[in-house]
């Protein structure tokens, strides 16, 4: 019996790698879960787009901050133009007999070319807007972190699906052999008089359905084999040769066993928690340089260059100016932004403590999950065992003519369970240690 056992395990474990041999390596390239993590973290769409998103916010950070930085321009014109007097409405009284002034004065020309400097001294308002927009950075930052995390949970979700999808067909195969062993048994015991027709049709019906199971898990590998190419940003046609399977310490990653401990990486690591952090900080910002507004404002600014008719009459010429800006009242525009991102701030904190809290449920759930799984585990190991065992059984019993094969039947489809409580405990188990590293921050880690 417990050779049963192991001979199973080890076709679960081995065998989808031998098939996997087998294929064109050329078109399949290897893939191990660790490698499918990292392929995540850099080719999906999802991670590029976090990233442009963080860039984006870089830049407008940047925008934000050029309102405190010199502003450098130089330029040089040349008009030539005639005036009508009267269009300015002047009026001249002039002495009788006096001929009156000319109604139009030009064409004259004038050149100016000059370089102009100007420069904030004192902005403590702009000075909080763009310590805010490098925290709106930040949050960019934190956000393409979580994309990370999921993204990376998406692909390891992938591969272990499409591993249970390959354990399935190697457990179908076993069985459509096993079946067409039984068919060919109860032939041969109807050929020596032992057994009725009946038993022979019962062993051909296994037969066909094992075939048919067959078929269906075939095909779920193939959906899943697609799951996998997309999950890594690929083209559906992609496909791989799986280097890990089903096993006990698929899907390990740098998690703590510890449920105290994971929670402690968690709250320390969950990238959503510092989303809320930054946004928080963001809003603090803002709310400051809403308050800030209220100061006076000093600029300075320059600029010399040439002015003159176009002949020897151009002279250099300059202007320098010292500008303090004191603000009255706006319509309470400054109050209404600092009583909203005050608002903003309250709303953040809320956030986050509710977070933390789903943090740690996060993490508790994932580590009784872990727990439930590895138990399954050591059922399912035991459930084969007793299915291997019974089908023994009830074959020497038909072989012998003591009874008919509905007790094999019987048999063999509780051993058709069992192989699938034994994919199921694994794939559960890997299941729930991917979503504990997701839970405590360490994605990335899941090997």
């Amino acid at each position: 019996m417990r050779s049963c056992v192991a001979a199973f395990v080890v076709a679960l474990i081995v065998v989808p790698g031998r098939r996997a041999v087998a294929q064109d390596t050329t078109a399949s390239p290897s893939l191990s879960l660790a490698d499918a993590v990292r392929e995540s973290l850099v080719k999906t769409p999802a991670l590029r787009i976090a990233d442009l998103q963080v860039r984006e916010a870089a830049a407008r950070a940047r925008q934000t901050r050029a309102a405190l930085l010199p502003n450098i321009s130089a330029g040089a014109s040349w008009v030539n133009q005639s005036e009508n007097l009267k269009s300015f409405g002047f009026e001249f009284p002039l002495p009788s007999g006096t001929p009156p002034l000319p109604t139009e004065i030009g064409p004259f020309s004038v050149f100016d070319a000059r370089a102009s400097v100007s420069q904030t001294i004192f902005d403590l308002a702009g000075f909080k807007r763009t310590a805010a927009a490098n925290a709106g950075t930040k949050v960019s930052e934190a956000a393409r972190d979580v994309t990370g995390q999921s993204t990376a949970q998406r692909a390891a979700m992938a591969y272990l699906d499409a591993a249970r999808a390959a354990a399935m067909v190697v457990a179908r195969t076993e069985d459509v052999k096993l079946a067409s062993d039984l068919a060919g048994l109860a032939q041969a015991q109807l050929d020596a008089g032992v057994s009725t027709a009946l038993d022979v049709t019962r062993a051909k019906t296994q037969l066909a359905a094992a075939r048919g199971a067959l078929l269906v898990a075939q095909n779920v590998q193939q959906q899943a084999d697609i799951g996998l190419a997309r999950a890594l940003g690929l083209p559906p046609s992609q496909r791989f040769t799986l280097t890990d399977t089903l096993s006990s310490a698929l899907g390990v990653s740098a998690a703590p066993t510890a449920v105290q401990a994971a929670v402690d990486t968690a709250l320390a690591r969950r990238p959503e928690l510092k989303v809320e952090r930054e946004r928080a900080r963001r809003a603090e910002l803002e709310r400051a340089a809403a308050n800030a507004e209220y100061l006076p404002r000093l600029d300075v600014a320059a600029d010399w260059g040439y002015n003159g008719p176009p002949s020897s009459d151009i002279i250099a010429t300059r202007r320098i100016a010292v500008a303090v800006t004191v603000p009255i009242l706006d319509g309470f525009r400054r109050q209404g932004r600092a009583a909203e991102e005050g608002a903003a701030v309250e709303e953040a904190r809320v956030r986050e403590h509710d977070l933390t809290q789903q943090v740690e449920a996060d993490v508790e759930g994932a580590a009784l999950d872990l727990q439930s799984a590895r138990q399954q585990e050591s059922v399912a190991s035991e459930q084969l065992g007793l299915a291997e065992e019974e089908l023994r059984q009830a074959r020497d019993r038909f072989t012998g003519g003591i009874a008919g094969n509905i007790d094999v039947i019987n048999a063999q489809m509780a051993l058709v369970h069992a192989r699938d409580a034994v994919i199921a405990a694994r794939y559960g188990a890997a299941a729930a240690r991917v979503h504990l590293a997701r839970a405590t921050g360490v994605a990335e880690t899941v090997h």
